[in-house]
C-alpha cells in the first residue's frame, strides 16, 4: 500500500515538473524568437524562401563527402596489414589513391571548383 502511494506520488511529481518546465521553455521562445531562429550560410529564413540557391556549395558538399567517406575506406587497410604482404597493401593503396586523383582531377576539368561562373 505504501509503495503504491510512493509511485503514485513519484508520477505525480514528475508531471508537475515536466508541465512547469514545458511553460517556463515555451514562455521564453516566445520572448526570444529572433535569438533562437536558425542561421545557415547567411540566408534569413524570414525572408523568401525562393531564392536560387548556388550550385557551388552543392558541389563542395558532394566533394567533401566523397573525401570524408575516403577517410573511412582507409581504415581495412590498416587492418589487412598484418594479413596481407607489404608489397599487395602499397599496390592497393596507390589503386586507391589514383582513383581518388583521377576523380578530382576531372571534377577540376569539369569546371566544378570554379566559383567564378
Amino acid at each position: 500500500m505504501l509503495l503504491t502511494i510512493t509511485f503514485f506520488l513519484m508520477i505525480f511529481i514528475v508531471i508537475v515538473l515536466f508541465i512547469a518546465g514545458v511553460s517556463l521553455i515555451s514562455i521564453k521562445m516566445k520572448t526570444e524568437r529572433e535569438k533562437f531562429s536558425v542561421f545557415e550560410c547567411g540566408f534569413d529564413l524570414l525572408s523568401s524562401l525562393r531564392l536560387p540557391f548556388s550550385l557551388n556549395f552543392y558541389f563542395i558538399i558532394i566533394i567533401f563527402l566523397i573525401f570524408d567517406v575516403e577517410l573511412v575506406l582507409l581504415l581495412p587497410f590498416v587492418y589487412n596489414m598484418k594479413l596481407l604482404s607489404l608489397g599487395s597493401i602499397m599496390l592497393l593503396m596507390i589503386l586507391f589513391f589514383v582513383i581518388l586523383i583521377v576523380g578530382f582531377i576531372y571534377e577540376w576539368l569539369a569546371g566544378l571548383l570554379n566559383w567564378l561562373v
